[in-house]
């Protein structure tokens, strides 16, 4: 969603900010802008589309300043044009922001009341409008930046800069993340981690409900209530925290490509020395004492959750429900004793996720995350997170971090099973044994990239297309389809093999190719009888297998992509390789942008 930066520095401020917001485009957003304070004058810098035009814009108009903020956004309230870019100005002060304002209507109308106008379609304009509002009445910048900050409803990160004050920003955060970075005299506030690594190492993560008073020498922060408080430091890992592409066309690809190493370091993490238990950071779980397991996500986290769902059932038999964040807390669900809550996040921030691990806050016996930032609110918020150690990832479609979040889920569900008695040491240790050979049956996967990169060139031509999938191959059908959706822009949509005869199979014909996902396991012989059903009606069928399946059912299909040979415990994991590499050699065939899909945001920090 939405970037911030803002920056207290010993240079001038624009170059700066506008790295900063380079390195905040992976989250998805429609115009840019920038604001500093020169000899006293507040002044701003905005452009629709991509942040070079912005850039443009400051070699013609360039701005002066060792203070300013700056902003990416994505379209919430109103049209992405100039006049609704951030930052946000009334008068004196100029505000960035993440998030919705709930009740800016009302606030509106309380402006309006008073005479004050606004001239954007924006919320956030209303937060400008109401700081001015004090400032007007003789209240101090922090004075007023407090005061309106009392009075907003929603989900906010925001950050104001205010005309005549060069040493001095306020920011504040509820439901959206915010960090300060501090310097050599110099501070520094953004909205993550990989937006401050070029000008600093040194972070404070701020809680739900903080605000802070940022001048160059000091950092004061406050909670809800008012009271200052103290919040840890931390160093980050700048090479974590890396954007470069690494050689690679697009972030993506690299990030595809990265998946046997992050997966290997992830096993590492989870594995004893001995190879023979799955360890957890203390507290740890005793699924023993464990009676049912609910699993919350969204996107891909979700489907992940749907692969994990076979797994502990299977395995472990322990039962689960999942479900799509967005929905969860709205239907209310009652929770039993013996409940944990798992959920699984990418970025930790994930508004919804968040919204749904509030309410079971108090419910469950214990809240678990599987995030991939463990300084989130998600993480934080959490009796116990658990690092899926993909690292940064930058393109929009996830690829490695669903890959760490299935190996991450794995792990656990063959702990669950161990602690419950339903497999014994040898089994365990089967596994685990299997799961270390991953990363190298993956590097031999990603192999077939050739392939699938000409067999794209034609799906590129189509408008729709069908994934199946059969037991825990399902959920990946659906990972392939919004894969596709995602960044090529093509109609895709999954269905269990065995649900096509009833309904799905009437869009049948040769212009739709059906894409089956069918590993050699107990379902293999199901799915083939599926996939029979298409081609008999004409269907373009592209099977996805192994040497054993390609063998015993390619005959007939119109390609076949063949991956190594895997238990069916791991098949999940493997061919994720595949359904990332149709959706992004397909997107190179249409030409779209494939690390900043249209409409989309990497990180979707507002309901």
């Amino acid at each position: 969603m939405c970037g911030i930066i803002g920056v207290l520095s010993k240079h001038e401020a624009a170059p700066l900010l506008v790295e900063s917001l380079k390195r905040l485009e992976y989250r998805g957003y429609d115009s840019a802008g920038i604001a500093t304070v020169h000899n006293g004058t507040l002044d701003r810098r905005r452009a629709v589309g991509k942040l070079v035009n912005l850039q443009d814009r400051l070699v013609h108009e360039p701005l002066a300043g060792k203070v300013g903020i700056g902003h990416t956004r994505w379209a919430t309230h109103g049209a992405p044009n100039e006049t609704n870019a951030h930052p946000h100005r009334a008068a004196s002060v100029a505000v960035v922001h993440n998030g919705i304002i709930e009740n800016f209507r009302a606030l509106r109308t309380f402006l309006a009341d008073q005479g004050i106008a606004h001239s954007t379609d924006t919320d956030t304009e209303t937060v400008a409008l109401l700081a001015q509002y004090y400032l007007d009445r003789g209240h101090s910048p922090r004075d007023a930046a407090r005061d309106t900050i009392a009075r907003l409803e929603g989900a906010y990160a925001l950050c104001f800069l205010f005309d005549g004050h060069d040493d001095l920003l306020i920011a504040a955060r509820k439901g959206s993340p915010l960090a300060i970075g501090h310097g050599d005299g110099e501070n520094f506030i953004g909205s993550d981690a990989i937006a401050l690594a070029p000008i600093t190492n040194q972070i404070t993560y701020l809680n739900e409900g903080d605000w802070v008073v940022l001048t160059r020498s000091t950092v004061e922060i406050r909670d809800a209530d008012g009271q200052q408080v103290h919040r840890d430091m931390r160093r980050i890992d700048t090479v974590a925290a890396s954007t470069d592409k690494g050689g690679y066309k697009h972030y993506m690809a690299k990030e595809i490509a990265e998946q046997p190493t992050v997966l290997q370091g992830a096993l590492a993490h989870y594995i004893t020395p001995d190879a023979d238990a799955v360890t957890l950071p203390d507290p740890g779980l005793d699924f023993a004492k464990i009676d049912r397991l609910t699993m919350v996500a969204c996107g891909t986290a979700y489907y992940a959750c749907m692969v994990a769902k076979y797994w502990f059932e299977q395995i472990a038999r322990l039962p689960v429900e999942i479900d799509v964040a967005s929905e969860f807390r709205y239907r209310e669900p009652p929770v039993t004793p013996g409940t944990v809550a798992l959920f699984v996040s990418q970025s930790g921030e994930t508004a919804d996720t968040l919204a749904a691990l509030r309410y079971m806050t108090g419910k469950a016996d214990r809240i678990v995350s599987v995030v991939n930032v463990p300084e989130s609110s998600i993480a934080r918020e959490s009796d116990l997170a658990l690092p899926i150690l993909a690292g940064a990832e930058i393109g929009v479609a996830s690829t490695k971090a669903f890959t760490c979040q299935l190996t991450t889920l794995a792990l656990l569900a063959l702990k669950a099973a161990h602690d419950r008695g339903e497999i014994d040491a040898a089994t365990l240790n089967g596994h685990l044994a299997d799961l270390r050979q991953l990363p190298g049956v993956m590097n031999t996967a990603l192999g077939i990239e050739d392939t699938v990169a000409a067999i794209a060139t034609e799906l590129a031509e189509a408008r729709d297309i069908l994934f199946l999938g059969r037991g825990a191959m399902y959920p990946l059908a659906h990972e392939g389809a919004l894969k596709l959706k995602e960044i090529s822009y093509i109609h895709a949509e999954a269905y269990a093999s065995g649900e096509l005869k009833h309904g799905p199979i009437a869009l049948v014909d040769a212009h739709v190719p059906v894409i089956v996902m069918a590993p050699t396991d107990p379902l293999f012989d199901k799915t083939v009888s599926n996939m029979q059903e298409v081609m008999a009606r004409g269907g373009k069928v592209l099977l996805i297998t192994d040497e054993q399946g390609a063998q015993t059912a390619s005959q007939g299909t119109w390609k076949v992509l063949t991956l190594p040979q895997v238990s069916p415990f791991l098949a999940p994991i493997l061919y994720a390789i595949p359904a990332q590499l149709l959706a992004y050699h397909t997107a190179i065939a249409k030409g779209t942008d494939v690390d900043q899909p249209r409409n989309l945001a990497k990180s979707v920090t507002v309901e």
